[in-house]
């Protein structure tokens, strides 16, 4: 969690630098899941670059249509944000190779348990994380008309969902409370 939070607020050469060393780590630790992960994102990267390029007012790329031309400054908007979410996507295959889907959720949920004082349905939460997650690991790459036919019915839905309950330990607890602490650091200073 704290390398997604680190990913946003990097500018653009440490985030170049961020991104190659997670595809790295994606290629060495965890190759075909960050492959997977990564070709179901891709309509959502060609969105970025599209919307980015395409709809950011700057310096025309082909000053001579500029009317049809992505601009300098779209293409490093584009940039930048397809290199955050890649970066984020190869984090999450790399946490998905290393633990089992039902411990990340539980791990995420004993993280959320305190928000449930402030109304936060954090068992429900973890349930819709834990669908998803085993929808990504497990669904068909079907085409995209099977979608319209399916009935949405899947079995007899006597399937269980195991969200294993993790409690935090002391040392869980000092590494939360020094990365708030570096957070509250790092916002009051650059503020």
């Amino acid at each position: 969690m704290a390398c997604v939070v680190v990913l946003q607020v990097l500018s653009p050469v440490p985030l170049a630098v961020a991104a190659g060393l997670c595809a790295l780590a994606g290629w060495r630790f965890a190759p075909s899941r960050s492959l997977k992960l990564l070709r179901r994102v891709r309509f959502l990267v060609l969105a970025i670059l599209v919307l980015f390029a395409g709809f950011t007012p700057g310096e025309a790329l082909v000053p001579a249509l500029p009317e049809f031309s992505p601009s300098r400054e779209g293409l490093v908007l584009a940039a930048e944000h397809v290199g955050r979410l890649v970066a984020v996507v190869l984090c999450v295959a790399l946490l998905l190779e290393g633990l089992p889907v039902s411990r990340l959720v539980g791990g995420l949920h004993a993280l959320l348990r305190p928000l449930g004082w402030l109304g936060l349905p954090t068992e429900r939460l973890a349930v819709r994380l834990m669908l998803v997650l085993r929808y990504v690991e497990s669904a068909p790459a079907a085409a995209w008309r099977d979608w319209l036919e399916d009935d949405g019915i899947n079995g007899n839905g006597a399937d269980r969902i195991v969200i294993a309950r993790e409690a935090l330990a002391w040392g869980d607890l000092a590494a939360l409370l020094l990365a708030l602490g570096a957070a509250a650091l790092w916002f009051g200073v650059t503020r």
